[in-house]
């Protein structure tokens, strides 16, 4: 999923789940700046002070993304998350590691990552709503990453990839010509599954555009997949606001509802008519759908800012002298650090707590 999605509509989810507009908007930001947070290393402070920060993504062609650690640390807990061949914790997994690590939307390792979510906010950590966030993301990435492992792996190859609904001159063939700069032949699935065998890579964008409904042939299966987006992105907004519910709630077992019916109609609706092959440009329309108030939520002005002035991490690091920031007070209660603590305690939790129930283990 894209910005549209994990900003836009994680924070309509999060309004329609109960949160007023300042904490929704926390949830929300964090929920994007998962794909944003591409730098780590340690920020070095005049007086001497130090804060090591983590990153939770990698550019798709970044060199990183073929080094087995850096998918361990990044892709599996943020991403592509484990889905245990869709089964409890005390059922055991046919077949090979990588059977356990394919992604599988709802899955139960899903539900127990969203469990300890919900049970860390009794801590009351200052970051409470900031790993709420970052955990929304890896969620709602279940139903879009489905199918798919964060490591390197033939279980990512794929071949004979159709759309039903592509705009016109964007067919994958296309597509992978364009993004390989003309380098586009018939044997195009092959080298495009061995360029990008991470993830979904071999796909490109596919499984992140909410109108796309396209099939895929699974080479390590030889199975015909099937994808609906409009209709698995509709499932994961509305677990995310039972989740969310839960949150609020503070248990983690809570009978709640989801979306109403209406509300599931409008975003199918919006996810099949906004076709900008664009994460961005999908985005801007998304707010300003908010800023019109076409969900019942009031008219709100959203914004986000990855980085540059006015972005969190602005606001939290200020100016810098030579090679280091001059400290303030004021930056160990920022978001951009209640961001990045978040971003450490929920690795921590998924990979030495939750992970482990399932008998995986990742770095």
């Amino acid at each position: 999923m894209q910005i549209d999605f994990h900003h836009g509509v994680t924070y309509i989810v999060a309004r329609k789940a109960g949160f007023d507009h300042h904490d929704a908007q926390i949830v929300a930001h964090c929920a994007q700046y998962v794909d944003d947070a591409t730098a780590s290393g340690t920020i070095n402070f005049n007086n001497g002070a130090m804060y090591a920060r983590i990153s939770s993504a990698h550019k798709m062609l970044d060199y990183r993304n073929f080094e087995e650690l850096s998918n361990h640390q990044v892709w599996i807990p943020f991403h592509f998350l484990p889905g245990n061949a869709n089964k409890p914790a005390d059922q055991n997994v046919d077949g090979d590691f990588i059977e356990k690590i394919i992604c599988c939307p709802n899955s139960h390792v899903a539900q127990d990552m969203v469990k300890a979510c919900i049970s860390a906010k009794s801590q009351h950590e200052k970051y409470a709503l900031h790993r709420l966030g970052i955990t929304m993301h890896v969620y709602a990435d279940t139903w879009a990453h489905q199918g798919f492992a964060g490591v390197n792996h033939d279980v990512n190859d794929v071949f004979d990839v159709t759309e039903e609904n592509a705009n016109e001159g964007q067919n994958w063939a296309s597509k992978v010509g364009s993004f390989f700069s003309n380098m586009w032949d018939s044997a195009a699935s092959t080298f495009v599954s061995d360029a990008l065998p991470l993830g979904h890579g071999a796909v490109l964008n596919y499984p992140d555009l909410p109108y796309l409904k396209w099939s895929y042939k699974n080479r390590y299966t030889n199975k015909l997949i099937k994808r609906d987006n409009p209709t698995d992105f509709v499932a994961a907004a509305d677990h995310m606001c039972m989740a969310m519910k839960r949150y609020i709630d503070g248990n983690p077992n809570a009978v709640v509802s989801g979306l109403t019916s209406a509300d599931k109609k409008t975003l199918k609706s919006y996810f099949e008519e906004i076709t900008d092959e664009s994460g961005e440009h999908r985005h801007r329309k998304w707010l300003s759908l908010i800023n019109d108030d076409m969900f019942g939520l009031g008219s709100q002005r959203v914004t986000y800012l990855s980085k540059g002035p006015g972005s969190w991490k602005d606001k939290a690091l200020g100016r810098k002298r030579g090679k280091v920031y001059v400290y303030s007070n004021e930056f160990l209660s920022s978001d951009w650090k209640c961001f990045h603590d978040a971003l450490l305690a929920h690795r921590f939790d998924l990979v030495h707590h939750v992970l482990p129930e399932y008998k995986i283990c990742a770095a």
